[in-house]
């Protein structure tokens, strides 16, 4: 299997291809997964960017389709990443009323554990411009063991401390993407660097493995490189394949990847605290042992 892109420390490999053909050509076991799929949403509706009334269809990966399709995607989807879970592995699924009802009733159907479901609550969000309805201003993340008996890690003092010494709850208020995130163009539904930072510092330690099936422009890597963590992320669109190619070559500059970090509230706070570390000590020598050079 042939990487579409390979950062020059092996910390970042992206597959270009359909994530239901791809994921079952190999056997690597990743220690968290964070998937954004499809919503369905795509059927003409209308909403405002930067002041601008703009169609929010996103692709033909993103149709509307009928509850029983959506129910069969999402069961088939999760089925494959259950496998390549370790067995203390977590997923992140984001999603809204339109898919996550359906995401939570296929995980329980497969044997996942629900740990959580956060509710983002976006402090920017954009104008209702029908004024028939209250604003939408939140979308939900659920959070996931494979196991039902096995522990999980979860860094508890560490969210803690990033939540000024109180227990973190299962409300986040967290902006959605600033303009410094979009430097290499945006991807529709790209999700801001700061809320995968947090699920990454949550979930995971430094060094390990995050596998992303629908990797977009890749935020979920950039996230988990900064952290110190390795990724694998899997894109059907070569034009958003493109986009996390070039948001990665752009982390390479060390100026930016400081500059990102220090961007990053969360970040900046844990970087006080003894509790994790982001940098990988020895070189990252490891690899993908499906991937070729």
């Amino acid at each position: 299997m042939k990487p579409f892109y390979k950062s020059p420390n092996h910390d970042f490999n992206l597959l270009h291809g359909d994530t239901f053909e791809l994921l079952p050509q190999f056997n690597f076991k990743f220690d968290m997964i964070f998937a954004d799929p499809p919503y369905f949403l795509s059927s003409g509706g209308i909403s405002v960017q930067s002041g601008k009334v703009v169609c929010v269809d996103k692709g033909d990966w993103d149709k509307s389709m009928s509850q029983e399709e959506i129910d069969a995607f999402n069961l088939k989807w999760l089925s494959l990443c259950r496998e390549k879970l370790k067995d203390n592995g977590t997923i992140w699924i984001s999603g809204t009323y339109h898919n996550i009802f359906s995401v939570a009733n296929s995980l329980t159907q497969l044997g996942y554990k629900i740990l959580n479901v956060i509710t983002w609550a976006k402090t920017n969000p954009p104008p209702n411009i029908s004024c028939r309805y209250f604003t939408y201003s939140t979308e939900f993340v659920i959070w996931a063991r494979k196991k039902a008996k096995v522990p999980h890690y979860y860094n508890y003092e560490l969210m803690k401390h990033i939540n000024d010494d109180k227990q973190m709850t299962d409300v986040w208020r967290l902006p959605a993407i600033a303009p410094w995130e979009k430097t290499c163009t945006k991807h529709p539904t790209q999700k801001p660097l700061g809320l995968l930072s947090r699920i990454i510092m949550a979930s995971t330690k430094p060094g390990a493995w995050i596998l992303d099936p629908f990797a977009g422009s890749s935020t979920t890597g950039i996230a988990a490189n900064l952290l110190g963590r390795r990724f694998l992320g899997i894109e059907r669109e070569e034009k958003f394949a493109q986009i996390s190619k070039a948001r990665r070559e752009e982390i390479e500059n060390l100026r930016t990847f400081i500059t990102f970090k220090n961007k990053i509230p969360d970040i900046v706070k844990a970087e006080d605290t003894q509790t994790d570390c982001f940098m990988i000590q020895e070189s990252i020598e490891e690899r993908l042992p499906f991937l070729e050079d």
